[in-house]
């Protein structure tokens, strides 16, 4: 997301969707962790099957509970290291919003072997990138770097799960650093929450959901040393985090060294998981606010997606695919080939904040444009309910199924073919820390293949519904 003070290029499942990380922009025994149970989908569409793609995974747990992923891949001589902890915005405390992109921030403060900075420095010097990021429902810590320094990268994240350098003075230094970053990426930017940060908050009812997760200046402010260390020792503890290793390197080798490195570190006693439930949507939601600093009008619109998993989610991806995604796309076409009412038309399923399937909680198909003063937003509503309404009537054939079944594929292959090999260390690190099952990655193609242009139809019924839809308008201040 947007919340970076550090660089990096990660590369997104659809590439309209920006992954956009925050940052500072997630053996003595090994015990093997049994993989989920499958999840009951549709019957199999007609589209092609195309060639298999295996992607190697081991996945075992230490015993202090450290879900661990190695991937190995050979294909270029690096290795990436991606630490990944179940805490992001829908975790952290009432009255300390922001408090999880906060904590973030401190993670780069020094541990017990590397002073302030050391652990940039140590990644840089041996030629390495690195970056970490805030989302719903993780945080991540991520490092790319020549395949024969792995033992080093290693050593140097498990150093900061040991134990971080909490301490009053850089409490003080990054609640400024992040207040700044609020100041200067949302309050002093046209359209700055627009509507990453504004949609949630409107779209959804539960706290958990729908607070300002990048935070508000007084709750930052309130964040103590005590909150500090608490946050550290309860959600950085190993049986709440997620290892994945991927690269050049010897899964046999890789394992010592995280057993000796990682196995010592102790387990902490984890809090009930919060209630993220959402209520069923029955009435559109609508909302105005306006914008000193913008110069044009904007909208956006949200849908409640199905639930993670299901048979209807994997049909809204694809209905995502044929609706928002490139310039081929529905939206696109009609607003802005057709219309000419924007430049541009954005966004997607966990748009701005991740990809479709680095979540674990309700989430929103969201799209948005700024548009042209002439035009009314109702105009820009209309044609969103045509298109969809459309499909809804008309049915989705076949052919347009497979193109959107392309989009998909190749979208895919391009995260996990990547050189740095981030994109395929964050599904498998997602899907060992949401689902147990990091062997899903092999198996997303064939979920998708078994949706039909019947499952579409129902889909677009039912999630696509006005009653289940929010709309916000930005109205512009600005002198053009």
């Amino acid at each position: 997301m947007r919340l970076s003070t550090f660089r990096h290029g990660a590369l997104p499942w659809v590439p309209a969707v920006a992954l956009a990380l925050s940052a500072c922009s997630p053996k003595t025994t090994a015990v093997m962790t049994a993989p989920a149970a499958p999840v009951a989908t549709a019957a199999p569409s007609a589209a092609p099957a195309g060639p298999a793609f295996q992607i190697p995974v081991e996945y075992y747990t230490l015993p202090n509970g450290l879900r661990v992923v190695l991937s190995p891949d050979h294909t270029t001589p690096t290795a990436t290291v991606a630490a990944y902890y179940a805490v992001g915005f829908r975790t952290e405390p009432r009255n300390r919003t922001g408090f999880a992109h906060l904590f973030e921030h401190l993670m780069f403060q020094g541990s017990q072997n590397l002073g302030k900075n050391e652990f940039i420095g140590l990644i840089q010097k041996n030629g390495g990138a690195l970056n970490g990021s805030t989302r719903f429902d993780f945080t991540n810590y991520y490092e790319v770097v020549p395949a024969h320094k792995l033992e080093t990268i290693l050593w140097a994240e498990a150093d900061r799960m040991r134990g971080l350098a909490i301490n009053q003075s850089n409490l003080t230094n990054q609640q400024g650093v992040v207040k700044s970053e609020v100041r200067v990426n949302v309050l002093n930017q046209p359209y700055g929450s627009f509507p990453w940060i504004d949609m949630p908050m409107k779209a959804n009812k539960n706290w958990n959901n729908a607070h300002n997760f990048y935070g508000d200046l007084k709750d930052l402010d309130a964040a103590n040393l005590t909150d500090a260390r608490s946050f550290f020792k309860t959600y950085y503890a190993p049986n709440n985090a997620v290892l994945a290793v991927v690269g050049d390197f010897e899964p046999a080798e890789a394992r010592a060294w995280v057993l000796k490195y990682y196995g010592t570190i102790p387990s902490a006693p984890q809090p009930p998981k919060p209630d993220l439930t959402e209520p069923r949507q029955e009435q559109e939601q609508r909302f105005s606010q306006d914008d000193k600093l913008a110069t044009k009008p904007a909208l956006a619109f949200a849908y409640h997606m199905p639930d993670r998993n299901t048979p209807e989610y994997y049909a809204l991806i694809l209905l995502d695919q044929i609706l928002l995604q490139g310039n081929d796309s529905r939206l696109y076409q009609a607003l802005v080939q057709q219309r000419g009412y924007s430049d541009g038309v954005s966004g997607g399923i966990n748009a701005d904040l991740g990809n479709q399937f680095n979540y674990n909680g309700p989430m929103l198909w969201m799209g948005s444009l700024i548009y042209d003063p002439s035009v009314q937003a109702d105009s820009v509503v209309r044609v969103l309910d045509r298109e969809i309404n459309r499909l809804a009537q008309n049915g989705i054939d076949q052919a347009t199924l497979d193109l959107a079944m392309v989009k998909i594929r190749s979208a895919f292959y391009d995260q996990v073919s990547g050189s740095d090999n981030f994109g395929r260390a964050d599904l498998l690190a997602a899907f060992a820390l949401f689902d147990n099952d990091p062997t899903r990655i092999n198996r997303l193609e064939s979920e998708f293949r078994k949706v039909t242009p019947e499952l579409m139809q129902r889909t677009i019924k039912e999630y696509l519904r006005p009653g289940n839809r929010t709309i916000i308008t930005v109205n512009p201040l600005a002198k053009g």
